[in-house]
């Protein structure tokens, strides 16, 4: 048994042998489902596969205070504002809710009916919710990043607009994976038009970066805030599934 086995209250379900997998599901665990993108565009200063960093951080942190399974990462979802920019790849709305549906499925069929998406983006939030009313029968949620940004203490945040490889993203990354910030390479931009991103002026929000906001603000301290209230509302969120839960 590794150490992380060892200090950990959950697991990784991929880290699992099918016998070890079938002993955790015997217990109806909260399956904790990391979302996160593997290839969408995040400015010229974050990795493609930013927003996946930040879903399995999540995971890897809720397990080792909560007994959760903590399923493979859904590495592609439904993000159609980046289109326009190389590498990035989104799937249909529908697509993306199926894919939810039958991880969570799959997974049933042995033993468990708890299952908590750690969604780390915005247009995803629609085939989310699609699928919770298709999992109508099981305990189904996911996490909402403007429910979670509320948790931030007033005056961390101070750029002016943005929603996308701006100051919060940047300084949630300048946290957890500072080596793959290239913060030279952070600029501002996104502050005219409106819609989805565009790389041509007039033909959404006019952002030749890619980025969304301010990310010349970001800082590792306010991304440890932000990092704090993320996990601080997915626990809650997932305690609301199972009353019995307690933290470590």
């Amino acid at each position: 048994m590794t150490a992380d086995r060892e200090t950990a209250k959950g697991c990784r379900l991929e880290t699992l042998t099918w016998v070890e997998a079938e002993q955790w599901f015997s217990r109806d665990p909260v399956v904790v489902i990391p979302l996160g993108a593997a290839a969408k565009e995040h400015g010229p200063h974050l990795p493609l596969n930013n927003d996946a960093i930040i879903a399995e951080w999540l995971g890897d942190e809720i397990r080792k205070v909560l007994p959760v399974v903590v399923a493979p990462l859904v590495n592609a979802s439904y993000y159609p504002a980046f289109v326009e920019y190389p590498g990035s790849i989104s799937l249909s709305a529908d697509t993306a809710r199926a894919v939810i549906v039958d991880t969570c499925r799959s997974l049933a069929a042995h033993g468990t009916s708890r299952f908590y998406v750690l969604n780390t983006g915005v247009s995803t939030e629609g085939p989310l919710t699609r699928a919770q009313r298709t999992l109508s029968g099981f305990r189904f949620d996911y996490l909402r990043l403007g429910e979670a940004m509320q948790r931030v203490p007033d005056g961390v945040l101070e750029q002016g607009w943005g929603t996308h490889a701006d100051e919060h993203e940047t300084s949630l990354m300048l946290h957890i994976a500072p080596a793959m910030v290239a913060m030279d390479k952070a600029v501002d931009d996104g502050s005219e038009g409106e819609g989805r991103l565009s790389r041509s002026r007039g033909d959404g929000i006019y952002s030749p970066s890619g980025v969304y906001g301010q990310a010349t603000l970001a800082a590792a301290d306010k991304g440890r805030l932000i990092a704090r209230a993320l996990l601080e509302q997915a626990l809650a969120d997932i305690e609301i599934l199972d009353h019995s839960l307690v933290r470590a």
